[in-house]
């Protein structure tokens, strides 16, 4: 055998067989199906910021008495706490 005659019997059997591989594509019919996937996405946080009070103890003077000075001073720290927290719980928030 020469290798013409490997040629054209390779070019037949190819030609045989290419009509059943198509004839096999062609039978199956694709399925579809819809398919869910759940990708964490970020989001901006969007929270209020707490609002600054006017504190109580920006208003003393000199001349005010002790007992003035440290109720101001005790009432300042009692803002301070709150403004604290309210800033702690828009931080946490966004966790």
């Amino acid at each position: 055998m020469n290798d013409k005659t490997h040629c054209n019997i390779f070019q037949k059997l190819f030609l045989a067989c290419f009509p059943l591989f198509l004839a096999g594509c062609a039978t199956h019919e694709p399925e579809v199906r819809t398919v869910r996937v759940e990708v964490p996405v970020l989001v901006p946080c969007k929270t209020q910021e707490g609002a600054v009070p006017s504190w109580a103890a920006t208003g003393l003077k000199k001349s005010d008495s002790l007992e003035v000075k440290v109720r101001a001073l005790l009432a300042e720290r009692r803002q301070r706490m709150g403004y604290e927290r309210e800033l702690i719980a828009a931080a946490t928030a966004c966790r």
